[in-house]
């Protein structure tokens, strides 16, 4: 392992966004028996934190139990509905040549940093194959913590027990300002990709080292990432 690539997931690689808040007003209920009248904002925002906004919001206490109880509910949500994702979601164009350029060159890891619970990630990925890429092993998950870069640490921790030693070069790759903080917070290269709710000039205000408008130019992304 020379150079580690952490993925962010939603509007990087895929875009599911029509279905988590439909997922997270099924699991309140289910877990609460309260209706879902507030959804906060996701992007580049880890499961740990919109879960508990959503429980304080809606008068609940955060409690460990309680947030375990709604992730297992999302988890189980997800599984149910994962024949639908592949319906109503899509993978963004160059995901896949990406995903598959990287993999060839050698030295290269793959794994992701994202704020989904770790089996709903790969679910997403999954349902269209870009999951062969992707070390999901040593990844970063949302359930982890509300500070993003937390679940970077993590996952460079995994990876360099995993592989014996650490990554020489570590590029963090997403298309939120949180992304971009995540990476620079570890003096990491922040790759960003405007295909989110950002725009190019905020990413490239919040300090991301590269910007691209998506990821359909596989060269691009290649050289970004072993600049």
């Amino acid at each position: 392992m020379r150079t580690l690539v952490l993925w962010d997931i939603d509007r990087t690689l895929v875009d599911l966004s029509r279905m988590g808040g439909d997922w997270y007003r099924e699991a309140l209920r289910a877990v609460t028996g309260l209706d879902l009248v507030r959804l906060p904002a996701f992007g580049g925002r880890t499961e740990r934190a919109i879960t508990m906004e959503i429980l304080t919001s809606h008068g609940i206490e955060p409690t460990e139990e309680v947030v375990g109880s709604l992730h297992k509910s999302l988890i189980e949500i997800a599984t149910r509905e994962y024949p639908q994702v592949a319906v109503h979601g899509r993978a963004l164009s160059g995901s896949a040549e990406a995903l598959s350029a990287l993999a060839s060159v050698s030295g290269v890891v793959q794994s992701v940093v994202t704020g989904n619970l770790a089996e709903i990630a790969r679910q997403k990925l999954t349902a269209f194959d870009l999951h062969t890429f992707v070390d999901f092993e040593i990844g970063g998950y949302g359930s982890l913590s509300a500070f993003r870069p937390d679940l970077v640490t993590e996952a460079l921790r995994l990876a360099t027990v995993k592989h014996g030693r650490g990554a020489d070069s570590v590029v963090v790759i997403g298309d939120t300002e949180h992304d971009v903080e995540a990476a620079l917070h570890h003096g990491f290269t922040a790759v960003a990709v405007a295909t989110g709710g950002c725009t190019a000039d905020q990413l490239r205000s919040a300090g991301a080292h590269v910007v691209l408008d998506d990821l359909s130019d596989t060269g691009a992304v290649v050289r970004a990432v072993l600049q």
